[in-house]
């Protein structure tokens, strides 16, 4: 496990951020632990891996608006929700709101693990695929402009010849850019290459 991920607990609650410290503490999971949602706001420097557990009904910042908070700030950590039954409600919202799972008290102690295990995998998973896709990114603009050209026709289905007629150049020209395309985007085949392309268009027009 990378150094820097850690279970950061947040409940206003002492003794509750004690215990849950002391089990996932016990199972070999770092852990940090905030008294507030704005405790934890004001010490987010740093925290880029890990997940977070937090109360839903805290003074101050309540769970959900603490949600609202992250997404707000561009953290992306899986967020995991601890209510009790009158407050299932409010946990409901605040999956709605990006949460991951909700875990309603009193709950075991194998239940916790497992919830915390399966979002620390999340995060895991989703910190790969941005860092592949930032370089899938660096590789496509590492491109000329005739090949992206070139690109762009091989991803709207083009054959050879009607890549180069459209670009005025010879179909063993486009050949040759299609071989350096390939090359620079790592792709061992076309369907690769139409797949990276299409990952690239996608980001570039996500809101």
């Amino acid at each position: 496990m990378p150094s820097d991920v850690a279970v950061h607990v947040v409940d206003d609650d002492v003794a509750v951020r004690k215990s849950l410290a002391f089990l996932l503490a016990s199972e070999g999971l770092p852990v940090r632990l905030h008294e507030s949602a704005s405790a934890f706001l004001q010490d987010v420097s740093g925290i880029e891996a890990g997940c977070i557990v937090t109360d839903v009904r805290m003074p101050g910042i309540d769970g959900i608006a603490f949600i609202r908070r992250l997404k707000e700030r561009g953290i992306a950590l899986p967020v995991i929700v601890m209510t009790g039954h009158a407050d299932v409600p409010m946990a409901v919202e605040a999956m709605k709101e990006g949460a991951v799972d909700f875990l309603e008290k009193p709950f075991g102690d194998e239940a916790f693990l497992a919830t915390v295990r399966q979002a620390l995998l999340r995060q895991e998973r989703s910190s790969h695929q941005g860092a592949q896709a930032v370089q899938v990114q660096a590789r496509f603009e590492g491109l000329s402009e005739r090949e992206r050209q070139v690109l762009d026709g091989l991803v709207a289905g083009k054959a050879n010849k009607v890549i180069a007629y459209n670009l005025g150049i010879s179909p063993r020209t486009v050949e040759i850019y299609r071989a350096n395309v390939m090359a620079k985007m790592q792709a061992k085949s076309l369907s690769e290459l139409v797949r990276l392309a299409l990952q690239i268009e996608a980001r570039s027009t996500a809101p």
